[in-house]
């Protein structure tokens, strides 16, 4: 069945496209629906397509050579995710000249991309996908610059995202952690109401510990004493922002001892 335009014309990804584009885009694309925690691809799978959340939210884990479980990122609604051929193939960047000494390695801009995900794309909740083939992508480049360049752009703001949590993993203490990974969570995919902000999709204690790099008993510790004092609500995968001031000073290690 054919997609219908509407289905993306108003998602900032696509701001500033025609209308023939976006037929073009979605001429080229493939929809799947996936259940709450079903995979949409495996980490180590070959990366022969990319994709776009339509609807729902997705969980980025990476599962460590001793087998332990890290959510890399949450993928919300509107987000281009498993996006390796945007990294292209491997080119020289330059022709070696000179000063390349001996026992250094050189020409090694294989490093710079990988045929496999590196990680687990899981759906948090039910969701909608958008997928392409990776042989689309040279005409989707060539023909709709905007296109490929807002994929670089996403590229580009997941590796300074990942810059930033290792900075964040080697510095700040686990509270520092907690509090700034439920901001975050808040302030992407969070939704008002009468008690504060509720973050938009269901979330367990060991999810948040394997966001931030620590274990399920710290989280239930550190949430438990955040509840008595009125800083956030938890139950049944439900958190609640309900002092987000007083979350963000602790996230900062501004909080008065």
């Amino acid at each position: 069945m054919r997609l219908d335009r509407s289905l993306i014309a108003g998602l900032p990804f696509f701001a500033g496209m025609e209308g023939e584009d976006l037929d073009l885009i979605l001429s080229l694309a493939q929809s799947a629906r996936y259940p709450k925690e079903t995979e949409v691809f495996a980490q180590g799978a070959e990366a022969n397509r990319f994709f776009f959340l339509l609807a729902g939210h997705i969980r980025a884990v990476r599962t460590t050579p001793e087998g332990e479980q890290v959510i890399a990122r949450y993928i919300n609604q509107g987000e281009m995710f498993g996006i390796a051929v945007a990294l292209g193939r491997p080119t020289y960047p330059a022709s070696a000249v000179a000063n390349i000494n001996q026992g250094e390695m050189f020409g090694i801009a294989v490093a710079l991309g990988r045929p496999t995900y590196p990680a687990s794309a899981v759906a948090a909740v039910d969701c909608v996908v958008l997928s392409w083939p990776n042989s689309a992508w040279p005409e989707l480049q060539s023909r709709i610059p905007a296109f490929s360049a807002n994929t670089y752009r996403t590229v580009g703001v997941r590796l300074q995202e990942t810059q930033t949590r290792v900075v964040e993993m080697s510095t700040q203490a686990v509270e520092q952690r907690i509090a700034g990974a439920l901001l975050k969570l808040a302030n992407q995919a969070g939704r008002k109401t009468e008690d504060g902000i509720e973050i938009g999709f269901p979330l367990t204690r060991q999810n948040i510990a394997e966001m931030t790099g620590t274990t399920l008993y710290t989280v239930s510790r550190l949430l438990s004493a955040w509840e008595q004092e009125g800083i956030v609500r938890s139950a049944r995968q439900r958190v609640v922002v309900t002092d987000a001031h007083t979350l963000f000073l602790i996230a900062e290690n501004r909080r008065p001892k």
